[in-house]
């Protein structure tokens, strides 16, 4: 029997040992014209086991590629697409250089920074009041992000003046959103309205003419039988009742 660990290493292996056989199977074949034929055969069974790439643009570029890559870059066919050059496949990508910027209070983010860069250069006016108390209601929204219990307007404000260099400041009488209604806590429940019940009345006052209904009004119930001036009462029957 073979064995896996006697066997070459796949170099593509979502397309399995046999698709690599055929490609090694392909290198050997001397007519160039045969040659052709079965590779453009392969690349097609290729593209059918991998029915959810068929909408993919460049799909066939793609199974080219690999084709070639499981050849070992030997295979030499007329081809619609050029075979990949092997040192830009093996070539490891650029070191990508994150932005290092000097952020006074990180959990708020970069954003917020610009955000308040851009409000204080604003002229005094009821618009950038409206601005600076939206700005603090974030930054006390961010800050809950990371303290859950709570957190008072003072310190909002004091962050918000220390993000803008003391160029944005709460006035005393600004009351920012409660923490509850940040976090949406006390949130009034969605009363549903009561299923009906299918062969039974929805209150007690329907019905009320049935006589076999406990509920029903007395005074509607046919009139009794019974003439016995005696004690006790009777059933519509005249049966005396326990």
């Amino acid at each position: 029997m073979e064995y896996n660990t006697t066997r070459p290493n796949m170099i593509i292996s979502e397309y399995g040992r046999n698709i690599q056989k055929m490609a090694e199977y392909i290198i050997q074949i001397e007519d160039r014209e045969r040659r052709t034929r079965m590779a453009h055969s392969l690349v097609n069974i290729m593209a059918i086991m991998h029915p959810d790439a068929r909408e993919s643009v460049d799909l066939k570029h793609k199974l080219w590629d690999h084709l070639y890559i499981m050849c070992d870059f030997k295979l030499d066919v007329d081809a619609a697409f050029p075979p990949p050059s092997p040192a830009e496949l093996y070539t490891r990508p650029d070191r990508i250089e994150y932005p290092q910027e000097e952020i006074a209070l990180r959990p708020y983010g970069k954003l917020i920074h610009k955000i308040i860069k851009e409000v204080s250069l604003m002229d005094e006016s009821p618009e950038r009041e409206v601005l600076i108390k939206n700005i603090a209601n974030h930054l006390k929204k961010s800050y809950l992000n990371w303290n859950r219990d709570s957190v008072n307007d003072e310190l909002i404000a004091e962050h918000l003046e220390l993000l803008s260099r003391g160029k944005l400041k709460l006035s005393e009488d600004t009351r920012l959103s409660h923490t509850n209604e940040i976090l949406g806590r006390n949130r009034p429940v969605n009363t549903r309205p009561k299923k009906l019940q299918i062969g039974r009345p929805v209150n007690n006052q329907s019905n009320t003419n049935n006589p076999n209904n406990p509920n029903a009004n007395p005074g509607n119930r046919p009139p009794s039988s019974n003439n016995n001036t005696q004690g006790g009462r009777k059933d519509f029957r005249g049966r005396k009742r326990p």
